[in-house]
């Protein structure tokens, strides 16, 4: 009976676009994710428990948070005996945020949202005067809503100004808000309860409003400090917009506001 000769062919390496091959270190790649579950948690954790987040036994991550402390990524705290991020780990986050610009990254998002909403969206920011919109992108359908670069969005009539109002610095927001004076007491009242609703589901939702026949939705978007940095819009007649909270319009707002939160740094269920 003969033998059978061990296959000597090398592994498939993946490669990257360019054609070259991208060899990883696994070692890096495992210890990388007690990295991961510090950042996602926030806090400083016991290594057993910061072992099992990630998915190991706590002697196999003892060796990645020593070798991770010595460089700074990950430091104990000497009283309480946990681990946290060290100062290397944050001067890279700072330096990181920085370096990321909250407008192209909604750029490359606002194609692809386009098309699953199905009408025109858009992404703004915060001016002296108030919220303007930077970016616009009309979807696929025959009838789009009108819109333009460098225009103004009313703080208390339009799905992205409201956004704002609602999250951004409350100083600037009065004195936007002094030049769209209230009619009345109770349409402040309102207003100012419509707000906390927007907070409390990160979605705005505007009907006929500022409009006649066009509705629109916004969500917001925060650093990784927590402000508010983007709004990002979906409007369109209103017979063809699905306002639902719910809905497939609403589920494509809530994902790209998340996601580019998360590509700037926000992390955390408030702002």
């Amino acid at each position: 009976m003969k033998a059978s000769k061990a296959s000597t062919a090398e592994p498939e390496i993946p490669s990257d676009e360019g054609g070259r091959t991208s060899r990883g270190i696994q070692s890096v790649e495992v210890g990388g994710q007690l990295l991961k579950v510090l950042a996602q948690t926030g806090r400083s954790m016991a290594l057993k428990d910061l072992a099992r987040e990630a998915g190991m036994t706590a002697a196999k991550a003892h060796p990645y948070v020593v070798s991770f402390g010595k460089i700074g990524l990950i430091e104990r705290d000497p009283l309480s005996g946990h681990y946290g991020l060290g100062p290397l780990a944050v001067q890279m986050g700072l330096i990181s945020l920085q370096q990321v610009d909250p407008v192209r990254l909604a750029i490359a998002e606002l194609p692809p949202l386009a098309l699953a909403a199905g009408c025109t969206v858009s992404a703004a920011v915060w001016s002296a005067t108030g919220p303007v919109i930077v970016r616009v992108e009309e979807g696929p359908g025959p009838v789009n809503v009108s819109m333009r670069h460098g225009m103004p969005a009313s703080l208390r009539h339009t799905g992205t100004g409201k956004v704002f109002a609602a999250f951004a610095d409350p100083q600037a927001v009065a004195q936007v808000l002094a030049s769209e004076a209230a009619s009345n007491a109770e349409a402040e009242k309102a207003f100012l309860a419509e707000l906390e609703t927007i907070r409390q589901r990160r979605l705005c939702v505007v009907s006929n409003e500022y409009l006649a026949g066009i509705s629109a939705m916004a969500v917001p978007v925060f650093d990784g400090f927590g402000k508010l940095v983007l709004a990002i819009a979906a409007m369109g007649p209103s017979a063809l917009m699905d306002l639902s909270d719910d809905g497939n319009l609403a589920r494509s707002l809530r994902d790209t506001g998340s996601r580019l939160s998360a590509r700037l740094g926000f992390v955390g269920a408030s702002a």
